[in-house]
């Protein structure tokens, strides 16, 4: 366990690329860092997504989804409601991801906070700028209009995660590690925690700085990559009845007898049909539809074709889970592709949407668990169909989203007996 792991190379991302977040998310998360940082890093936060961590956030999950659908119940007026899904299960997944990284409760389902509000708005003008070539330039870009907004994001967002950061690392030396943690028995440690307690092998701790930019990193990469698969997938089970009453009859089934409708961790592994269709979605409208890597070796490809080491590759995670050699009937949703009792002969990175590597998803395991317990409930509650009258249109940006939303038709069910 004290062995240092191997130097393998990180696969740097293109600094064009994902350069326009550095003043938001800074140099030192997960995302944008390089190098021995990068390493540093990704070993310090591999605890903070352990199982024993992740158990306690399926009750915030549940709570999260809950208030959501309190929501849905008051605005459906008659049998059914047309609602976009992108609004509201982005405001869920934030909701959720502000109680488990800080242990904070902004309401944001029902009034957006300034917090909540700068991070909609960072996550739009970083899009927004892609398209303005001018604005490329920094001294173009923060003297105009969408800039300076930007700035003013930037700064609440820093403001908010630093008061956080430097209360929660006052009390623990004030009190000591053993008296802060008694303090805290009884609640889920949060990602803030994880990183304060956080030493590497030399029993170094990460700086304020540091875990700042990991929390705003998780901020932004969890919530919008999380409500587009969960809204693409709603989206799926909508549009193929037959698979949303199969997964609502296994999620019936694992919940029969409770009083509480409520999924516990131990649950999660009893919904494999449904697992089946998340997975089946997550190929077919993967959230991160292309990566952008600077290849750190020469690449031999099969063709005898080589590409240059220091050369920036954009690998389409879009294209790879639609490729027509490796997933027949490509754009079929066909959630058996990934029944686990009939193996497929296809190679391990043809369904890739949490990337792969080193560099792959450090969340993914959160972002599962929380995908499971939201389609769970809903479908619990609701039965879901597609509104004719809406196109959905397919708008690739940071994240896949669609021109207009995804409306669906929300019909509430009656209680269980």
């Amino acid at each position: 366990m004290g062995d240092r792991p191997e130097r393998r190379p990180s696969h740097p991302r293109d600094d064009l690329f994902y350069g326009f977040l550095k003043p938001w998310l800074g140099e030192d998360g997960l995302l944008l860092s390089k190098g021995d940082k990068w390493r540093r890093h990704r070993r310090l936060l591999t605890p903070a997504f352990h199982f024993d961590i992740l158990k306690p956030y399926v009750k915030i999950f549940n709570q999260c989804t809950d208030t959501m659908h309190a929501k849905w119940r008051r605005l459906a007026q008659g049998p059914q409601v047309s609602l976009d899904m992108f609004e509201h299960v982005s405001l869920m997944t934030l909701d959720s991801l502000q109680k488990c990284v800080f242990s904070f409760s902004s309401d944001c389902q029902e009034k957006m906070s300034d917090y909540i509000a700068a991070i909609v708005e960072l996550s739009a003008l970083v899009v927004r700028r892609q398209y303005r070539p001018l604005h490329y330039l920094d001294l173009v870009y923060y003297r105009c209009a969408d800039g300076r907004r930007f700035r003013r994001a930037c700064d609440t967002v820093h403001r908010f995660t630093s008061d956080v950061v430097h209360g929660r690392r006052r009390a623990l030396r004030q009190q000591g590690k053993d008296t802060w943690l008694r303090a805290r028995r009884g609640k889920a440690l949060d990602f803030i925690d994880v990183l304060l307690l956080a030493r590497d092998e030399d029993g170094k701790e990460l700086s304020d700085e540091d875990i700042r930019a990991e929390a705003d990193t998780f901020m932004f990469e969890g919530h919008d990559t999380t409500s587009s698969g969960l809204s693409w997938l709603l989206f799926n089970l909508a549009k193929y009845p037959e698979y949303q009453e199969k997964c609502r009859e296994e999620i019936q089934e694992v919940l029969k007898g409770r009083e509480l409708e409520e999924v516990e961790w131990d649950d999660l592994a009893q919904l494999p049909f449904t697992t089946m269709c998340i997975k089946e979605s997550l190929r077919q409208y993967p959230p991160v539809t292309l990566v952008s890597r600077r290849c750190t070796e020469d690449v031999k490809l099969p063709d005898g074709r080589v590409i240059p080491k220091g050369i920036i590759c954009l690998v389409s995670i879009y294209g790879t889970h639609h490729n027509p050699t490796v997933w027949p009937d490509s754009k079929l949703f066909n959630p058996y592709r990934f029944d686990p009792d009939k193996p497929q002969q296809r190679s391990p990175l043809a369904f890739v949407p949490f990337s792969a590597g080193p560099r792959n998803c450090i969340g993914q395991s959160f972002a599962m668990a929380e995908m499971r317990v939201v389609v769970a409930l809903t479908l619990l509650r609701f039965r879901l169909s597609v509104d004719r009258t809406r196109k959905v249109q397919r708008k690739p940006e940071l994240i896949l989203r669609t021109e207009s939303g995804i409306w669906l038709n929300v019909q509430p069910l009656p209680p269980r007996a």
